[in-house]
This record gives C-alpha cells, sequence and structure tokens, in this order.
C-alpha cells in the first residue's frame, strides 16, 4: 500500500458536543481551513500537520459516522487526549456536550448524570433543571384532573344513591293558621283548604305552564332538575343589572318548598336539594313537576296554589287563565309581597299600591315578550295585550268577613313586625302558626254595633248620594295600663272594604291634637321672651291651665315666642280663626281647651316651640313619621295624620297617668307547640304624674261642659277631646277613663281602588247635618261604645291634679287680669286663677231664635254650614300663607299595631287655620 493511501491517525474529536459533531460532519471535504480558526495548543492543525497542496483540509475526527454514534450517545464524545480540545487545558465541553470543566467531568445537559432515580409520580421533574423541573408535566396535570373528576363523580354518585325522596304528604300539605280571642277561643283559622285548591296538569292551561317556564326556567323541560348554564346565566344577568331567571330550576324551588319545607339559605340545605332535585328530575314525569309547583307556590293575599291565585286575583278559574293573566300570576313568584297591585305597606313600606303597579306591570311584559322570543306565544296574540290585566281587589275569606278580617290582618302585621325570627308573609302563609291576640270579642262587638246604630239611623246614600257617599268610620280601643289593643274597627266589612280604618288612613286628628299641645306647656314650658330659641329647663316658665291667659281672638295675628310677627317663606303673616269664626278674648288654656278655640292653642304652640310639641306628642305614642316636619303654626291644630290606633295608645298615656305602653295585639305565638314570640312590656315615663293629671282634669272639663258633653258617661267620669278639620273633611273624638282610651273617626272618602284621584270629600250635609263635628256622630259612637264595653266594670275616679309649680303666662296679646281685692285665695292651685277678664260670646252672625252654642249637636242649621276658614290660614285679608304639605304618615309598616293604608291629603299648615272642634 502506498505511502500516501496509508490512514492517517485520526485527530481529538473537537468540543462542542452533538451541534458540533454535525458541522463538522456537514463540512464538505477539500475546503481551507475556517477563517479565524484559533490554531493552539491541541488544534487540529498541529495534529495534522500543514493543509495540503491543493487546499485540501483534513477530516475532523470520527468524521460523520463518528457524530452519528456520538448523536446516539447522547451528545457525548469520546474524551480527547490531554492538551486537546476539552482537556486539561481545553476550552471544556460546548453547551450540550458532555465534557466541561477542567477535564472530563460530567456537565450540564443531557450528557449529564441524572439527578436519582425517576419515581411513578415524576415531580419534581426527573433529568430537569432550575425552574423546569417545578413545572409539572401535561402528563402529570392531566392525571390529577382526571383523578379528581373521578372522585368527585364517585362522591357525587354515593350521595345520589343514598338521598331519598322526601314524602310530599309531609311537607306540601298547607295547615292553617289559628288565631284566638284574648279569652283563649278560636276566633279564626286561616290556610289549609282555605286557601289552597289542588288541580290536575289537565286543568292548568299550557299558556300559564309557558309563562313560568320563560320566566323562571326556559330549559325546564329538558333539563335534569338542575341547570348549570342557567345558573350562570343568572349571574351574568345580575352583573349587567337586568331581568334574571334565577339560578334554581322549577324542580329546584319545587323540591325546596315540597320535599324540603325548608327555606334557610344554608349550604347543608342547597346542597340536599340538589342531589333531590336530579333524583326528582329523574324518577319523576315532567308535567307531575309542573303541576307540583304551581299548585303549591304561594301568590300572595293567602293565595296557596294557581286555583286559589286565579279566583284571588281574576276570579275565575285557572283552566281559565289567558296568556296575559298567566303572565302576571307568573310575575307573583317573584315575590308577591313587591308585585301585588295593591300593595303590602303593612310589611315593608317599599312595598306601596304604586311600586308595586310599576313593578308588577314591567315585569308582565318582559314575561310576554319573553315567551314569544322562546317561541310560546305567537307574536300576534301577544299583540292583543297592549294594556294590564284587570286585577281583582284584596278581600278576605268568607270566614273573614266583618270585622274578623281586619282583626287578623292588623295582628299579622304585628307578628310580621316584631318576632326575632325571621318569619316574612311567605312563610306565615304556609300556616302551622297559633296567634293569640289582644282582642275582646264582647268588645268588638260592642264597638261594630255603635258604629252600625249611626250609620243605620242617619247614613242614608241612597237619599242623599251627593252627601252621604262614602262615608267612613273608623275606630280602636286601647287598655292604658298594658297597652293592649283591646278592639278595632276597620270598616264595614273586610271582604268589601279593604282599607283598614283603624290604621292610618291619611284623616287628620284636628283638635284632639292639642292637649299634646298642653302638656308640652306644662312640662317644657314657654320659652323667654329676650333669650334665643335654644334654652334650656330654667329659662322657660312652666303653665298652668288656670294661671295661664291667652288672646281667642279670631283671625288673631301670629307671633314667634319673643313677639315679633311670624311669616311663612313668601312674607305673609298668619290670621288664626276660630271655629265657625267665633271670636273670644282673654282665656285661660281650661276655657280654650273646653270651647275648642284655636288661637290660644296655636299661639301657646309657638311660644313652647313646634319642636316641643312634637317631641311630647312624640313620647305620647304618637309616630314620628306621622306628624308633618314643616314647624308652622297650624301643627298644633292637628294637621298630621296618625291612626286611631295611635291616638288611643297616645291618650292611654294620660290615662295612665303619664306612663306608656306601645299598643300591641298579639301576646304570644306557637309552632308546633312551642312558643316562638311573646309579647315583652316595656312601659316608658313619658309624662310627670302633675302634668298627666292636669291634662286628664282639663280634658274631663271638656266632657262635662266642652265640646265633648255628648260624650259623657252615666256613671263614671270621663276625659277626652273633639276634633273638625278645616274644609270639614274629618271629625274625631278621643277619650278615656283609667280602664279604657278610645279614639273615633270619621271621614268620606272613596274606598273603589278604580276612581282616580280619590280624595277627602266634605262633610257639609252629611246625615242631615249643616256641618259634622267631633261632638256630633264620633261622640255619640264613643258614648255608646264605652257604656256597654265597661258595663260591669266598677267605676275607677282619675287622680287629683298636682301642683306643677306654674306661673301665670300671657300670650297672643292677652293682658294681665286685675284681681278683686276682696276675692280670697283659695287652697287648690285651679283656684288661684279665678280672677280673670270675662270672655265674650261668639261674635258671629247667628239664628235670634237659636238657643244651643256652637259645640253643641245637633245644632240649628243656622248655626254653621259654613268653612271654618278658607285655605290661607283663616286670614280674610293680611297675606294669605303657603301650605306646606304633610311629609309623612302613619306607616304602618313601622306600626306594628296595625295594618292597612293609606294616603293622606296634602292640606298643610295654611288650609288648617280653621281647625277647631
Amino acid at each position: 500500500m502506498s505511502e500516501h493511501r496509508r490512514k492517517m491517525q485520526q485527530p481529538q474529536p473537537p468540543s462542542g458536543g452533538r451541534a458540533a459533531a454535525r458541522r463538522a460532519a456537514q463540512q464538505p471535504m477539500g475546503r481551507g481551513p475556517a477563517q479565524g480558526h484559533d490554531v493552539g495548543s491541541g488544534s487540529p492543525s498541529d495534529s495534522y500537520g500543514p493543509p495540503s497542496a491543493y487546499g485540501e483540509e483534513q477530516r475532523p475526527y470520527g468524521g460523520r459516522a463518528e457524530a452519528r454514534r456520538a448523536a446516539q450517545r447522547g451528545g457525548r464524545r469520546r474524551a480527547p487526549e490531554a492538551g486537546g480540545p476539552g482537556g486539561p487545558s481545553g476550552p471544556g465541553g460546548g453547551r450540550r456536550g458532555g465534557g466541561g470543566g477542567q477535564g472530563g467531568g460530567p456537565g450540564r445537559g443531557r450528557g449529564g448524570r441524572p439527578p436519582g432515580k425517576k419515581r411513578f409520580i415524576d415531580y419534581p421533574r426527573y433529568g430537569k433543571y432550575g425552574w423546569r423541573r417545578w413545572v409539572p408535566s401535561w402528563k402529570l396535570v392531566t392525571g390529577l384532573f382526571l383523578a379528581f373528576c373521578g372522585g368527585l363523580l364517585g362522591a357525587a354518585s354515593l350521595a345520589y344513591a343514598m338521598v331519598g325522596i322526601p314524602d310530599v304528604d309531609k311537607t306540601a300539605v298547607a295547615q292553617n293558621n289559628v288565631f284566638y280571642w284574648s279569652d283563649g277561643t278560636v276566633m279564626a283559622a286561616t290556610g289549609g283548604e282555605v286557601n289552597r285548591q289542588i288541580v290536575g296538569i289537565d286543568q292548568i292551561p299550557k299558556v300559564m305552564q309557558n309563562a313560568v317556564v320563560s320566566a323562571e326556567n326556559k330549559t325546564f323541560w329538558t333539563d335534569s332538575g338542575i341547570d348549570p348554564m342557567g345558573i350562570g346565566r343568572a349571574v351574568w344577568n345580575m352583573a349587567k343589572g337586568g331581568e334574571t331567571q334565577g339560578g334554581s330550576t322549577i324542580t329546584q324551588q319545587y323540591v325546596k318548598n315540597n320535599r324540603l319545607n325548608d327555606q334557610s339559605q344554608t349550604v347543608t340545605r342547597k346542597v340536599k336539594e340538589l342531589f333531590i332535585s336530579m333524583r326528582v328530575g329523574n324518577e319523576l314525569e315532567k308535567p307531575d313537576i309542573m303541576a307540583g309547583y304551581l299548585n303549591t307556590s304561594y301568590y300572595g293575599r293567602g293565595a296557596y296554589g294557581i286555583q286559589a291565585a286565579a279566583r284571588t286575583y281574576f276570579n275565575k278559574n285557572a283552566r281559565d287563565l289567558n296568556a296575559s293573566e298567566s303572565a302576571f300570576l307568573a310575575s307573583l313568584l317573584k315575590g308577591a309581597t313587591y308585585y301585588d297591585p295593591a300593595g303590602s305597606p303593612e310589611i315593608d313600606p317599599a312595598a306601596d299600591a304604586k311600586s308595586n303597579r310599576e313593578r308588577a306591570e314591567k315585569r308582565w311584559k318582559w314575561i310576554l315578550d319573553e315567551m314569544v322570543k322562546d317561541g310560546n306565544l305567537p307574536a300576534a296574540e301577544r299583540a292583543k295585550f297592549t294594556t294590564f290585566p284587570k286585577v281583582k281587589g284584596r278581600t278576605q275569606g268568607a270566614q273573614l268577613s266583618g270585622q274578623v278580617g281586619y282583626l287578623v290582618r292588623t295582628a299579622e302585621a304585628n307578628f310580621l313586625n316584631k318576632n326575632d325570627q325571621n318569619i316574612g308573609a311567605q312563610q306565615l302563609a304556609q300556616g302551622g302558626f297559633e296567634i293569640h291576640t289582644t282582642f275582646d270579642k264582647k268588645k268588638v262587638k260592642a264597638l261594630e254595633a255603635a258604629v252600625k246604630k249611626v250609620y243605620d239611623e242617619h247614613i242614608k246614600p241612597d237619599k242623599r248620594p251627593k252627601t252621604d257617599t262614602h262615608v267612613q268610620f273608623g275606630g280602636a280601643s286601647v287598655d292604658p295600663k298594658t297597652g293592649a289593643i283591646v278592639a278595632i274597627y276597620g270598616g264595614t266589612d273586610a271582604t268589601k272594604h279593604f282599607t283598614n280604618n283603624a290604621d292610618q288612613t291619611g284623616a287628620q286628628v284636628g283638635s284632639t291634637f292639642k292637649p299634646f299641645v298642653l302638656a308640652a306647656a306644662m312640662r317644657d314650658g314657654v320659652r323667654d321672651k329676650k333669650l334665643g330659641p335654644e334654652q334650656g329647663p330654667s329659662s322657660r316658665t312652666i303653665v298652668d291651665p288656670d294661671k295661664s291667659i291667652y288672646n281667642g281672638q279670631n283671625k288673631l295675628r301670629i307671633k314667634n315666642y319673643n313677639g315679633t310677627i311670624w311669616h311663612d317663606e313668601n312674607g305673609n303673616e298668619w290670621l288664626q280663626t276660630n271655629d265657625d269664626q267665633a271670636s273670644y278674648k282673654n282665656m285661660t288654656l281650661r276655657e280654650a281647651m273646653e270651647r275648642s278655640a284655636n288661637s290660644p292653642y296655636v299661639q301657646l304652640g309657638m311660644d313652647v316651640g313646634i319642636d316641643q310639641v312634637r317631641k311630647a306628642a312624640v313620647d305620647a305614642g304618637l309616630l314620628e313619621s306621622s306628624l308633618i316636619k314643616a314647624n308652622v303654626p297650624s301643627f298644633s291644630l292637628g294637621i298630621s295624620s296618625p291612626s286611631a290606633i295611635r291616638m288611643a295608645g297616645a291618650y292611654s298615656t294620660f290615662a295612665n297617668n303619664g306612663e306608656h305602653n306601645d299598643p300591641f295585639s298579639v301576646t304570644k305565638v306557637l309552632q308546633k307547640g312551642e312558643v316562638i314570640y311573646k309579647h315583652e312590656a316595656a312601659p316608658k315615663r313619658a309624662f310627670s304624674t302633675a302634668v298627666a293629671s292636669n291634662v286628664t282634669d282639663v280634658l274631663k272639663d271638656v266632657v262635662k261642659k266642652g265640646t265633648g258633653k255628648k260624650a259623657a258617661l252615666d256613671d263614671r267620669e270621663a276625659a277626652g277631646k273633639t276634633g273638625t278639620t278645616d274644609g270639614n273633611n274629618s271629625a274625631w273624638f278621643v277619650g278615656y277613663t283609667p280602664q279604657l282610651s278610645t279614639a273615633i273617626d270619621m271621614y268620606r272618602f272613596a274606598d273603589d281602588e278604580s276612581i282616580k284621584d280619590r280624595k277627602f270629600e266634605s262633610m257639609f250635609g252629611t246625615g242631615a247635618q249643616p256641618k259634622i263635628h267631633g261632638s256630633s256622630f264620633p261622640s255619640q259612637i264613643w258614648h255608646d261604645y264605652m257604656t256597654e264595653a265597661l258595663n260591669g266594670t266598677d267605676p275607677i275616679d282619675f287622680p287629683s291634679p298636682e301642683d306643677l309649680g306654674a306661673e301665670a303666662v300671657f300670650g297672643g296679646g292677652a293682658v294681665s287680669p286685675t284681681p278683686t281685692p276682696t276675692e280670697t285665695e283659695s287652697e287648690t292651685p285651679s283656684a288661684t286663677a279665678t280672677t280673670q277678664t270675662p270672655t265674650t260670646k261668639p261674635t258671629k252672625t247667628a239664628d235670634p231664635g237659636k238657643t244651643c252654642s256652637v259645640w253643641d249637636w245637633p245644632c240649628d242649621p243656622n248655626n254653621g254650614g259654613t268653612s271654618n276658614g278658607n285655605d290661607n290660614g283663616g286670614a280674610s285679608s293680611g297675606g294669605a300663607t303657603t301650605t306646606p304639605p304633610p311629609t309623612s304618615t302613619d306607616s304602618p309598616s313601622t306600626d306594628p299595631a296595625a295594618a292597612g293604608g293609606g294616603g293622606g291629603r296634602p292640606n298643610g299648615g295654611g288650609s288648617m287655620g280653621g281647625l277647631g272642634g
């Protein structure tokens, strides 16, 4: 073999690992040395010698075959000789090479030694370094996910297998609520067969079923009892602020209401509901679930089930409902309290009739449109329903007729507002409660009989349709010692006249408010004219009803406490009128109360301060929300509209010698034999015994010889006050004995809700009387009721009036009378005021042959029949006043003693300038 064909000694492999090997293998033969090649100790040029004459570069160590073998071994090539690449003085292994460092130690990369043995669960990662070692592989993530899903599925399957479907009969059968009289006998039973009638799916029209599906659960007919997409959709719609179907399916709601009988919002209940819903969805037919849901859902007004709802709202059977009526009933399922057009202000003031109507109409339209979108209602059929369906007025069941319906609603509202178990209207309607009330059956019948007697004898709507229609009476009677409401009169019949007249109606109380002005004057005193409006007790003068003299002039110019003329925001003065324009000169506050003169008490209220008068009324028992906010002079004349219950309760504070007990109508409530609610008495001292006894003493004279003579009882003392409002729109008598406090009111107001712009109507000519005073029909009713209610009880006298430590006060331009020198001072404090300027007789036009006084009833037709003043505070000259409207009413939602509602008329301050007795 020739020399030039002898195989040359192969050089050491270059460093750089697999990549270098590939580059070396791909380098074409015959090329010259790379430019800039670093030739040093152990370089290929030193090993191979100079290039050939033909410019041919010597083949790298190992060639392509060696490179392939190196690649198959993980990029590691044979270690170079000492002094060569990778040797002790070489640069070491490349980025992915095996050798490196100072002479062939294992380097990073796949060529290095693996860190430990690879495990079944490869975490931390085998063969990875740095952050890659801690990032789980997709195999690991997928495996864990599948394991989690498998475990969850197994647990769900086990729970599904273990859960059972509760018996419908144990949870879906409605129970009765039983109401008891104060003597423990049954008064009424509600619930059960009264408000539920089960009907089959064939009796429920398809439009009703479709309306519920479109409103509540669009996938009902196809889902398995739960709807994850529906839950997500509900959350999304809620986030957007739009209409929502709710996250629960119809099946879930059916299970919650009728299988679990559990309304709690706990995780346990929801999980249990979820699995039972799936089982019910798989084992029961959809029509059965739909029928069960519609038959047992609550629609408000005590209607439990679709048949009861159809009769309650439309007076028809469920099978006769059309699409429009069905859409309305479906809207009630969202919450009858807030979607019943009649309103439920006794439960929540936000649920008034106007707001409820707006909410109901909006949802009604939305449901009809959704039915069209879902293909459940033809567009042409939808186009027929352009107006909201005509809904029946609220009524009660047959056994709740007469006064019983008002009593039940009053007790329900008391319990709903007072219980601390968070029991709401829907839960109460499901039944199972024993409600013990304070109502005395004998007294309730006596009050109803007294009203009926006056109505039948005097009110003739057929003969006098212009004056005797829409006449309403209301009343309430309270035990002063406890605050128990023993009787109410809510109207002619709870099934015919829904508004509870014993509760807030908007009828203003007139001069029956004056005792609170007197109480404030005797408790807080009148302000010193030389000091500012903010005065402490030491800078005020306590008022005595017999020592203090006030001007009783008609059209009296009212002043501020400091003597300056009072002006309204428009700069107008206030000229106060008296009833029938009667004019008096100086008179004591006792005599002004007896004659129900307005001028003295309007000026007294200004001297004391309207804020103090308001506080005295609230302390006595009126709700602050029932009193107008404006500090106008006529505030003292009763331009506010508290309820009859609250007026009776406030006067009972005087009857109880200054200690107030809040009116209540429920003593205790039982559920499943256990007491879940019990009334707790919380008496409060509102006035000293001296103040209370003096107020009572003055009001005794009103009944003995003043405007309240028609109310005087034959066998016992009584105290009270008449009240008549401007325009003769309402008349009151509120009075009491030590055992009983009763308020009676009368007014004209249409009870037909279909009449637009209803308002209080005047009572001139009503009952064939020229004008209705508190001394007329209200006093007669009070007298007849109290006579019967107290029959058989021993008369109890009021306590004697105590010394107030008061000084003489002169107001409204009254001057100090000149005492008679020969007169001796009496031992009793009230006797010192006997030396006063005699009052003049009323200066008014009267029939020469008339013998009755201005407060007598019935009276000569020529004495009266005119307005108590005009809408400008009774001023015929001197400027008209602005009439601020009442800004709040006696809200039944905050008055736990009663239920019902009504709107007050905006009479305001100036319009009541002619209030009288």
